[in-house]
């Protein structure tokens, strides 16, 4: 058997395999064939292949040399072998037949008729046939301009040279006049030359595109003159707004090459023109060209002239003059000199249109017409190269450079535009929004690929723009100022609020399972998608984490790119819990933190600026951990005990600021924010533990604060430490509270729940030194600038009182009579004398100016805010009269109301003298300022956060008014006010509120001491109201104030009721009930929910109806709810109440919207619209639908919330109407009440078209209707088709008068109307409708219809009929009627 060659043997190893091949004669595995060559395929197609043939290869035979290179000989196409060509085919027929070109279908040219033109015989001639043009005649009249022009193109070139040397006869007078105006050709710019009507210019006296080429001799010329002049008629007929507009539609029509060509050839004639006409002008100014024309060269041989300048052309004017001995000068290319010319001039913009937008280096907008010196290194683009600065493009362009300095430059400008553009300079003079078109044009993922650059400048430069993108440096000036306000280290997550339809759809999906699935399928979308919904989702995707990650610990670089990395991380973790957990969990990234920048032993800084701020600590740091901390209980504990963050809590709070080796700002900062981090853990109920190791730091630095509180100026990081500190002994002392509630051993919160270690006597102490500080502050209330200096301070003090005593009054070990005793002598020594201070009344006074409730414009969005990019759009700060700005009455108001909603809680005779607070002017006047009827502001992150704390306030203030409530025999005078103020805030809060919510329900809001009509008349008024706008008396014991009064008595089950239907998700409930109530260890994160929308719906009061609707159309059976009639009668009972006494509480529920919802109550089953209770209830509050203020009111046409399509709801409503009315009255009056007039004519042809069974059982009396009778009957109907079906339901008795009184009334009225209409205007379609009406209407068999239809005069409920009948028809009606039915029967005959 033969070997097979192996890897590595040689040449001689394979020739030898070879022989013994060869030699054996063995059969080879493959079989060559080789195929004929082209030449002599035709030759042997029929002779079969050798097979036996084989190549060898023998070393012995190759030449030494390779061969020389020889051109082979010229190729001839052959026919292909078995398809030769006919001799007898004529190849230009087989290439026509086959030719599929379109330009085989335009060869068919129609030619111009010239039958009636006059044949000229061709000139005689002594020469027998035309002269033939030979290749030589060329070369003697002109030389070509290039040697790769053809033959026929050198001789149409060299016959235009002499046309054009003869001049334009200027003696020739136009025919046309140019138009009249005071604008004249000349003195226009030449783009305005353009789009002027052609007559007026001398070159348009003889045709340039129609010339006549192609007809003979003098039948050419006279040809195009006919053209011409046609054109010059048509063109002279027409107005220059029509040639303009012509002349636009003929250049979208025409091909753009073709509309190039012609205005070049326009062009040149007028600069031949016009250098004729300066050349015969004597003294005229000259231009200067390089030549008159175009030259030939006068052989073939002689070198192409590819530079020579156009005709016309200045000469470029080169800084240096070239000379022919430099090398590679010879040939001077001026095309690519041009960069050496100096910039063109500044065109000043005339016109308003947009132009580029350009910025310099600083990232400034610069003016279209700015003109700036060029060595400032603005002017380096190739477009508007006159103007300076570089637009977003180029900037994008540059970024892509190989040279690293380009790229970080690029990177640099563009930040600068994000800041400054999110700061507001730009305004109003870009259009659309410069974030948004950088994202859209792939900005983000241009800054995460520059991330992986390998230069330090670039990925420095790609930081900074990323933080440029991301963080608003206001965002976090603003929660870093506010942490210790009232719940201030709460916020809501920075990310977008929009779900997908898909999320929408699983609501009903469990929480957890629905985030399972959410991940997964975020994670198999690319980042693109993500970051198109979501910016920071889509970066998470792109593995951000890690590579910052690598910057920090392996490029390690300067202090400045550190602190945007960091800052990056806080804005990250502010987005939500699941990226707040990534960050957590990304490998080796919070200890390469905590070991590099949070270090517990440094070397000493001076005071120059750091080199490096690895291993040495920074404030940034501490701030990302307390971020993280914030999201969530969980994350606070792996900090503490997986991280070691303990020990730097210890390191940072055990020293003074003014004792830490670090600039003094940032050991200020880092103080505060070690305070802040423990405020945030001990929030859970941990780190309770380091209290007994620091507790001489902090009582050291307790004992500072009076000092520090009296320098002057006060430093505003001084008192952010300050109240940092004040917040860590709050949390501490709720913390000290013993009465948590104790799950059992089994439950799943029995896990979460840590012992506290810390006890009430541990700090009990704190109160004598915490209360001194607050004296303190309160003496500068009257000195403003001072105040507003303080900052959060006051705030602190007050709201660390109200925890101590909180937790004082929770101690079950300790005698009440000790705390009661110390809350009377802190009333009688400092708060009770504060409330009489005249500048404690001119903080209630500002509260309306601070409102963002008040004043709507203020919460404007930022000027970039993107719905994909959440921001608080605080860049510029906030003003100093805002809610959040340094005047504002808020925060200090709010923890004043909340320490006295506290002592009065306890100690109950203080509420009486605490609760005088409420009569401030300044209050009263924002309360009404906050229930009157207006818009609210829309719902943007910055107006959530700052309504959120000004809920607050109302909140405390109604609580505190609720307690005084109940101790006074007699209602408030202002317990109305209160009360309208608590729906209003019930019906405004946000997620992460329900335990406001609930506590209004429970105690505000259905509680009768704030409905002081009930004791001051309100039901006899109302009954007296009634029966003045009705007119009528009814029974006493169905009036609407003897059901106001029966609510009223009702009120304890009405609350009930709304508690159901209108509960809130327990989950939600208990988070924040531990959040309000100081119950740290159910605290499940400082996160609040999304505010995606509204805690509840605006028409909350209708909620139980609605809810009773859906349970009866989701019941297949039909059985009615449980409870169906109380769960009605409770929520009519409130609406009515809300109706008549608070009827600004729904004003934001449509008056069409009220209708659709007592529509659902006839809608539930058939038995409830029969209770006596539910009639009763019903016919009031159609009756307040029906009153002269609210009918105008009603909209059947506009959208409603809650319903898809209300003339669906009328059909449905139609349907139950027959089926289970049997002629109810109330229910008729339902189903008419939209069948006035001007509601929707759908409406109508829905009940006399689809449904005209239910005519029969609408028995309404006319004197019951509880609208007037003219609403139906005016104006006149305009619709035919509702007119036929009025018609054929009176003839054919579907509808009659004891039936549907009302809807008989209102047909005739109408049919009436109609038929005796004379309107000019009328269609031909409409006078044939109401001839034949007429008609009809006179063959009537039905003597008492007839006489209705002809004699009705107007609508009168008080007769039987609802109308009035003339005794004779006037005498018009009458001629009218004659006239039409002349020669017709009378009286019982009827067409058929």
């Amino acid at each position: 058997m033969l070997s097979r060659p192996k890897p590595g043997e040689s040449e001689v190893d394979l020739l030898r395999f070879q022989s013994q091949f060869l030699a054996a004669g063995a059969a080879p595995a493959v079989q060559l064939v080789k195929k004929g060559s082209r030449r002599g395929a035709s030759a042997n197609l029929d002779q079969p292949l050798l097979q036996d043939h084989r190549d060898t290869v023998m070393l012995d035979s190759l030449p030494d040399l390779p061969p020389a290179l020889v051109p082979a000989p010229p190729k001839r196409a052959k026919p292909s072998p078995g398809h030769p060509l006919a001799d007898h085919e004529d190849p230009e027929e087989r290439l026509n037949r086959h030719d599929q070109h379109i330009t085989a279908v335009l060869t068919k040219i129609i030619e111009r008729d010239t039958s009636s033109v006059a044949v000229n015989l061709p000139v005689p001639s002594g020469v027998a046939f035309p002269p033939v043009f030979h290749r030589s005649q060329g070369r003697q009249r002109k030389p070509a301009v290039s040697g790769k022009k053809s033959i026929f193109a050198q001789e149409i070139a060299a016959r235009r040279v002499p046309e054009a040397s003869v001049p334009p006869v200027r003696g020739v007078v136009p025919t046309l006049d140019p138009p009249e105006g005071p604008v004249t050709y000349e003195s226009l710019t030449p783009r305005e030359k353009y789009h002027q009507p052609p007559w007026g210019s001398h070159n348009f006296q003889e045709p340039h595109l129609v010339t006549g080429k192609g007809l003979r001799g003098q039948e050419a010329k006279q040809e195009a003159q006919t053209i011409h002049e046609e054109n010059i008629a048509r063109l002279q007929a027409m107005t220059p707004e029509e040639i303009l507009q012509e002349q636009q539609r003929l250049l979208a029509q025409l091909d753009p090459s073709l509309v190039a060509f012609l205005r070049s050839r326009s062009c040149t004639h007028e600069q031949a023109e016009q250098k004729a006409a300066e050349e015969q002008r004597p003294g005229g100014p000259s231009l200067e060209v390089t030549g008159e024309g175009p030259t030939m060269p006068t052989s073939a041989s002689e070198p192409r002239q590819e530079d020579e300048p156009e005709l016309g052309a200045p000469a470029l004017a080169l800084p240096v003059a070239p000379n022919k001995e430099w090398l590679h000068m010879d040939t001077v290319e001026l095309d690519k000199l041009h960069w050496t010319q100096d910039l063109p001039p500044l065109r000043r913009q005339q016109t308003q249109e947009r132009m580029q937008a350009r910025f310099s280096l600083q990232g400034e907008l610069l003016a279209p017409d700015v003109d700036l010196p060029t060595h400032l290194g603005l002017h380096h683009h190739g477009e508007e190269a006159e103007r300076a600065g570089y637009s977003l493009q180029e900037l994008f362009h540059l970024t892509r450079s190989q040279v690293s300095q380009q790229r970080a430059l690029a990177l640099h400008v563009l930040a600068q535009v994000i800041s400054r553009a999110q700061a507001g300079e730009f305004g109003d003079r870009l259009a659309g929004s410069v974030l948004r078109l950088l994202l859209d044009a792939g900005f983000l993922f241009l800054l995460r690929f520059s991330l992986d650059d390998r230069v330090d400048g670039v990925i420095a430069a790609a930081v900074r723009a990323l933080r440029a993108l991301l963080v608003v440096p206001g965002d976090e000036e603003l929660l870093d100022s506010t942490f210790s306000w009232y719940h201030g280290a709460m916020v809501f997550p920075l990310m977008p609020s929009q779900e997908d339809k898909e999320d929408e759809e699983e609501d009903e999906e469990p929480s957890g399972e629905k985030a399972k699935k959410k991940s997964r399928e975020e994670g198999n979308r690319p980042p693109s998608d993500l970051a198109r919904h979501d910016v920071i989702k889509g970066l998470l995707a792109t593995n951000l984490l890690p590579r910052l990650r690598y910057v920090l610990e392996v490029t390690r670089p300067g202090p400045s790119v550190v602190l945007d990395i960091l800052a990056v991380l806080i804005r990250l973790a502010r987005h939500s819990l699941e990226s707040a957990t990534r960050v957590l969990e990304c490998p080796r990234l919070i200890e390469t933190v905590v070991r590099e920048f949070l270090p517990t032993s440094w070397s000493p800084i001076g005071m120059g600026p750091t080199p490096s701020l690895h291993k040495v600590p920074c404030a940034a740091a501490m701030k990302l951990l307390r971020v993280l901390a914030s999201a969530g209980r969980n994350i606070a504990a792996r900090l503490l005990n997986s991280f070691d963050v303990r020990s730097c809590l210890c390191r940072f709070i055990a020293e003074a600021p003014q004792e830490l080796t670090l600039p003094p700002e940032e050991a200020e900062t880092l103080n505060t924010e070690a305070f802040r981090l423990w405020a945030v853990a001990a929030s859970y109920g941990q780190g309770s533990d380091l209290y007994r190791e620091l507790y001489p730091v902090l009582i050291r630095a307790l004992q500072a604060m009076p000092k520090e509180l009296s320098t002057r100026p006060a430093q505003p990081l001084s008192m952010q430490r300050i109240a940092s500190l004040l917040t860590v002994l709050t949390q501490l002392t709720l913390a000290a509270s013993s009465t948590t509630p104790k799950p059992s051993s089994g439950s799943a919160e029995a896990s979460l729940l840590v012992t506290s270690s810390i006890t009430w006597t541990q700090v009990s102490g704190l109160q004598p030194l915490v209360e001194p500080c607050l004296r303190q502050t309160l003496k500068l209330l009257p000195r403003l600038e001072m105040w507003s200096a303080l900052g959060p301070v006051p705030t602190a003090c007050l709201l660390f009182l109200d925890a101590f005593y909180q937790a004082w009054s929770r101690q079950p070990d300790l005698c009440p009579e000790d705390w009661l005793q110390d809350m009377e002598r802190l009333s009688e020594e400092l708060l009770l004398p504060l409330l009489s201070q005249p500048s404690l009344g001119s903080l209630w006074d500002s509260l309306g100016r601070c409102s963002l409730l008040c004043n709507p414009q203020s919460c404007a969005p930022a000027p970039e805010a993107l719905p994909s990019l959440v921001s608080l759009g605080c860049t510029g700060g906030c003003p100093p009269l805002s809610l959040a700005g340094s005047a504002s009455p808020f925060p200090v108001l709010t923890s004043l109301l909340c320490l006295f909603n506290t002592l009065a809680q306890i100690h109950k005779g203080l509420c009486g003298q605490l609760a005088t607070v409420l009569a401030a002017p300044g209050l009263q006047n924002y309360f009404l300022q906050c229930v009157a009827p207006v818009a609210a502001p829309p719902l943007t992150p910055f107006s959530a956060w700052a309504l959120r704390h000004e809920y607050h306030l109302q909140y405390l203030a109604l609580i505190l008014a609720q307690r005084a409530a109940t101790l006074q025999p007699v209602p408030a005078p202002s317990a109305a006010l209160h009360h309208s103020m608590a729906l209003a805030l019930l019906s405004r809060l946000l997620p992460g509120s329900e335990h406001l919510a609930h506590e209004l329900m429970l105690s505000c809001v259905f509680r009768l001491e704030f409905l002081p009509e009930r004791a001051a008349g309100g039901p006899e008024a109302a009954d007296f109201s009634d029966r003045l706008s009705l007119g009528s008396s009814r029974d006493p014991g169905c009036g609407r104030g003897a059901l106001l009064a029966q609510a009223c008595r009702d009120l304890p089950s009405i609350r009930s009721c709304y508690l159901t239907h209108c509960s809130l998700a327990r989950p939600s409930l208990k988070a924040s009930q531990a959040l309000y109530r100081g119950e740290l260890q159910r605290i499940p994160a400082l996160l609040l929910p999304l505010p995606k929308e509204l805690l509840l719906p605006t028409d909350w009061p209708f909620q139980p109806l609605v809810h009773l609707y859906h349970q009866a159309s989701d019941t297949p059976s039909g059985i009615p709810p449980a409870d169906a009639v109380g769960t009605a009668m409770r929520a009519l009972q409130w609406v009515l109440v809300l109706e008549s006494w608070r009827p600004q509480a729904l004003w934001a529920v449509p008056p069409a919207a009220r209708l659709a919802r007592l529509m659902c109550v006839f809608l539930v089953d058939s038995e409830l619209f029969r209770e006596t209770p539910i009639q009763h209830l019903v016919a009031a509050l159609l009756a307040r639908l029906c009153q002269p203020e609210v009918l105008p009111k009603l909209n059947l046409d506009c959208p409603l919330p809650g319903l898809a399509s209300f003339p669906d709801l009328y059909a449905n409503f139609l349907e139950h109407f027959e089926a289970v009315s049997f002629g109810d009255h109330l229910f008729g009056a339902l189903v008419l009440f939209p069948l006035q007039r001007r509601f929707s004519v759908t409406l109508r042809l829905v009940l006399f078209g689809e449904h005209i069974g239910a005519l029969r059982a609408l028995r309404l009396p006319l004197t019951q209707l509880p609208v007037s009778l003219e609403c139906y009957t005016e104006p006149p109907e305009d619709n035919l088709a509702l007119l036929q079906l009025y018609f054929q339901a009176l003839v054919t008795s579907a509808l009659r008068l004891h039936w549907c009184p009302v809807l008989y009334a209102v047909t005739v009225a109408h049919i009436n109307s109609f038929i005796f209409s004379q309107d000019p205007k009328s269609s031909d379609e409409v006078k044939a409708a109401r001839r034949t009406m007429l008609q009809k209407t006179w063959l009537l068999a039905d003597e008492g219809l007839r006489q209705h239809l002809l004699h009705y005069k107007l609508p009168n409920s008080t007769l039987p009929e609802g109308f009035e009948l003339y005794p004779q028809l006037p005498p018009l009606r009458q001629q009218y009627l004659q006239r039409l039915t002349s020669g017709m029967p009378q009286n019982g005959v009827s067409e058929t």
